[in-house]
């Protein structure tokens, strides 16, 4: 008998008849969100699951499905899934590192790009055919980026791609980690350590990569905003929950700085209305690796991993590396 699996949301037809070879497979057709209720009684009798950053594997959700071995999430962040729950019961837990970096790294420039141009505001005035300022010397002006300071919060991979984007319009570049990247990764990337107050009281732009953790709940708040410069731009394509949302939406609302770039929320898919009403957000609904391209190869290593769990093989990324050993029993 093939064993039983869940994919939470809609993947691409060639992934799903690929697991249909191997699996008995129920694949969520309509592509339509699960309560947690659903998710849990769909759980049942399932043995894997590919699961999605909007997935809430918890305790709940365990409990309806005893048999299961893996949760392979499609994403590198974790932090739908209680780990420590899935650990406890010997759960293998996996992720999909590597094959996004430069997808969301181009994203994050898309958004600070758009935040210091105004590029959403001059959209709304073309369609709704408002060209009287257009040009006027005091029309809306932007903040340039070139030879501008980029201070990164969080130098891993994708701090590093970002980094390496900024190489090319000639930025200086400040960042801040828990421990200081090898030397010859600063000289190549341009990059120069330095503690969080500094970067953010000298940093143009700042931008949080930091995976989320209890630790670095609202990293960014009330108080790291009023460090920054009132013309700098602040951009998230981390986590949401990094990020105060009530203290950055009163900053952008009395302009305590002057922008943000946005691409996750504390609480999505709900997020702080304030928000809809500024004009200096740029928003987008967590795509930072919405490409065809990216999506696909985060697709087949999760499919990987999953596969390898379930044939009791150790998955190429296990989260949880202190069940590696029996992984591969």
């Amino acid at each position: 008998m093939k064993p039983k699996i869940l994919i939470t949301r809609q993947v691409f037809p060639e992934i799903v008849e690929a697991l249909r070879a191997r699996f008995d497979v129920e694949h969520n057709d309509d592509d339509r969100p699960w309560a947690p209720e659903e998710l849990a009684r769909r759980l049942a009798g399932k043995q894997g699951v590919l699961a999605t950053v909007m997935d809430r594997i918890d305790e709940a959700a365990l409990a309806a499905a005893p048999g299961l071995k893996v949760v392979a999430n499609i994403a590198v962040g974790t932090n739908n899934v209680d780990i420590a729950a899935c650990t406890r019961r010997g759960i293998l837990v996996t992720n999909t590192p590597g094959v996004l970096d430069d997808t969301t790294a181009d994203l994050t420039f898309a958004l600070l790009m758009a935040a210091a141009r105004r590029v959403a505001e001059g959209d709304a005035m073309v369609r709704r055919g408002d060209w009287k300022l257009a040009f006027a010397m005091q029309s809306p002006l932007g903040t340039d980026v070139h030879h501008a300071t980029l201070g990164i919060l969080g130098m891993g991979r994708i701090g590093q791609a970002i980094a390496k984007r900024a190489g090319g319009f000639d930025m200086r570049v400040l960042y801040h980690n828990r421990g200081r990247i090898p030397e010859a990764d600063e000289r190549r990337l341009g990059a120069t350590w330095v503690e969080k107050e500094r970067l953010l009281a000298e940093s143009d732009f700042v931008v949080v990569m930091v995976p989320y953790s209890p630790a670095v709940h609202h990293l960014i708040g009330a108080a790291e905003i009023a460090r920054m410069k009132p013309t700098a731009i602040l951009v998230n394509t981390a986590r949401g929950g990094v990020v105060d949302d009530a203290a950055l939406v009163e900053a952008l609302r009395a302009k305590r700085i002057a922008g943000a770039g946005l691409d996750v929320f504390e609480g999505e898919p709900k997020l702080d209305p304030g928000y809809l009403a500024l004009p200096n957000a740029v928003l987008t609904p967590h795509v930072g690796s919405a490409t065809r391209a990216t999506r696909m190869a985060m697709c087949e290593t999760a499919v990987a991993n999953l596969t390898a769990a379930l044939e009791g093989r150790a998955p190429p990324h296990l989260v949880n590396k202190e069940l590696a050993q029996g992984a591969a029993t």
